[in-house]
């Protein structure tokens, strides 16, 4: 439900951009969300947990061409950087593990690797935290940072009883540092659908500012359904900006802005949200070497053909049918939606909302059969 409402914020928001004619923060949100620009900062011990929980986060398995390594090629006391391959501007920062001497500074440490720059900094370990991780969470917290986490990461030998004396362990840590309302996600590197990463994901989404919060969902690869559903609502707040745009709603229209990009909007979000629900070739294929599975059988799932390509002519198919489809009760409704001012030139905002709206639907709808598949739901 946060995650509905969230995507609720985010639309009316955008919809109190138009009301108030400020066109340009319409289009940066637009264009952030595409972008998908968001630095996070994962630290702790650089072994085979901490780069496959690396790996995961972007849809890559270690034999994958610009995966994490373990042990890392990088030197100890380097800061890595690992781009996502799909939306290269969501990068992850490996930053190097924070010392358990006694000599240590959580100030010189955030200050030398930037700690505050960064949107989330997640630190990571597969035992308990050291107190000077605890250090350095209490000095960026006090810098009025929130989004700072506990992640203890599962290696391949944990059960569940040694998970959760480890969980145990390590809030009594935290607590005996002070940390008040301590809290530690338990996360499967290698299968995010399991344990708390989905929880992490919700508090760690509920700290970020709204776009931002966004931009993070659609980067990351899709493993569960309910993050299907969460992605496709962000995709119709996105359609909804650039609907508002296309369609010329701001009290300052501009001419023939519509016929125009109608067409390259649509196909630049409708890209996005292919690759976004994990339904382009590449990304099936990775999924099928990871899970074990033929990558044919998650193919053949797909049946919405914006989820093989998004193709110029069937985007402008999709236009046009919904151009002829549109009726007249189904534009009052919009028009019932839209800014006061903005309803004379509904027409074209309702062709492009219906025609976007019903495309992330249909590729919505393959995603979770592939989900179904990959986590073993659907066998």
């Amino acid at each position: 439900m946060a995650d509905v409402l969230r995507s609720l914020n985010l639309l009316e928001t955008l919809k109190e951009s138009i009301e108030k004619n400020n066109i340009s923060d319409i289009r940066d949100a637009l264009e952030d969300m595409l972008i998908s620009r968001i630095n996070i900062a994962i630290t702790g011990d650089r072994n085979a947990e901490k780069a496959t929980f690396i790996n995961s986060l972007r849809g890559l398995s270690q034999e994958d061409e610009g995966a994490a390594c373990s042990p890392s090629s990088s030197a100890p006391e380097e800061l890595a950087v690992y781009p996502n391959p799909k939306h290269p501007d969501f990068r992850l920062w490996d930053l190097p593990s924070i010392s358990s001497d006694a000599s240590f500074e959580a100030e010189d440490y955030i200050e030398r690797f930037k700690v505050m720059r960064y949107n989330a900094i997640i630190i990571t370990f597969t035992d308990r935290p050291n107190v000077n991780s605890v250090a350095v969470w209490r000095e960026v917290r006090s810098l009025q940072k929130e989004t700072i986490y506990f992640i203890l990461l599962a290696s391949v030998k944990d059960t569940e009883k040694t998970l959760e004396a480890k969980k145990t362990a390590s809030l009594e840590v935290l607590k005996a540092e002070g940390v008040p309302l301590p809290k530690v996600f338990l996360v499967q590197p290698s299968a995010l659908e399991k344990l708390d990463f989905l929880k992490f994901l919700e508090v760690m989404r509920g700290d970020l500012p709204e776009i931002r919060s966004h931009a993070l969902l659609l980067a990351l690869p899709t493993f569960s359904n309910s993050m299907v559903t969460q992605k496709k609502d962000a995709f119709k707040a996105l359609v909804w900006a650039a609907a508002s745009l296309s369609g010329g709603v701001s009290a300052i229209p501009v001419p023939l802005v519509a016929s125009m990009v109608d067409a390259t909007v649509a196909i630049r979000i409708l890209t996005k949200a292919q690759i976004s629900l994990c339904l382009d070739d590449e990304s099936l294929e990775q999924l099928a070497r990871q899970r074990g599975l033929n990558p044919a059988r998650l193919k053949a799932l797909r049946t919405c053909a914006l989820s093989v390509e998004v193709s110029k002519s069937e985007v402008k198919r999709r236009l046009a049918e919904a151009e002829k489809d549109t009726s007249t009760a189904t534009t009052r409704l919009v028009e019932l939606a839209m800014p006061r001012h903005a309803r004379s030139v509904s027409r074209s905002f309702t062709v492009m909302l219906q025609a976007l709206n019903t495309a992330i639907d249909d590729m919505g709808a393959d995603a979770e059969k592939v989900v179904a598949i990959v986590t073993g739901e659907g066998q």
